[in-house]
């Protein structure tokens, strides 16, 4: 048998069935399939969950892979639907009052070089789920709001409104932890 990074043999066996085979394909994308895990769960633990759930799906699912497009955006598109359907089950959502908030647009508010992608994960993971859902959609995944309505049976306004709501609670932590350096760099 051909070594197991060849992907194609990897898929064939999982296609067969085949633990060997399977195995690979997840220490392959187990990694990176965490991350997306990540974005979307609250804590470490559900976030595995998600990422078993998923590739059992994947396992199961693997003879639909048509090999059109690549096989990681077809494993991602698994873990992340795996990883709403369990955050619908969980949640119910509901449009926020303050709709049409104002998002505070600053040109020159550039936190990037303030703030490392761990910590602005970490700041994400701190928005209640049902904004952290939709703002990750949107702004990680490339959803668009009627994509996000779709997927997760709420409106369109819905989605709008807890995206503008995610964006404001965002820009206000990333204020108050970072202010100081942003006034800063304002300033020079």
């Amino acid at each position: 048998m051909a070594k197991l990074n060849d992907i194609e043999e990897i898929i064939k066996g999982c296609r067969k069935g085949k633990q060997k085979h399977q195995e690979a394909l997840f220490r392959m994308y187990a990694d990176k399939m965490f991350g997306v895990c990540r974005y979307y769960t609250k804590d470490y633990t559900e976030a595995e969950d998600v990422l078993h759930e998923g590739f059992i799906k994947v396992f199961g699912n693997i003879s639909k892979f048509r090999d059109e497009g690549s096989l990681e955006g077809w494993i991602r598109r698994i873990i992340v639907n795996t990883a709403l359907e369990k955050f619908r089950r969980q949640h119910r959502m509901f449009p926020i009052s303050n709709e049409h908030e104002e998002i505070e647009d600053d040109k020159n508010l550039r936190v990037e070089s303030l703030i490392s992608a761990d910590e602005l994960m970490a700041i994400i993971q701190e928005l209640s789920p049902k904004y952290r859902m939709v703002f990750n959609l949107y702004a990680i995944e490339g959803y668009s709001h009627q994509e996000i309505s779709d997927k997760l049976k709420i409106s369109e306004g819905t989605s709008k409104s807890n995206l503008a709501r995610a964006r404001t609670i965002l820009q206000q932590k990333v204020r108050d932890k970072y202010g100081s350096q942003i006034e800063q760099k304002k300033r020079s």
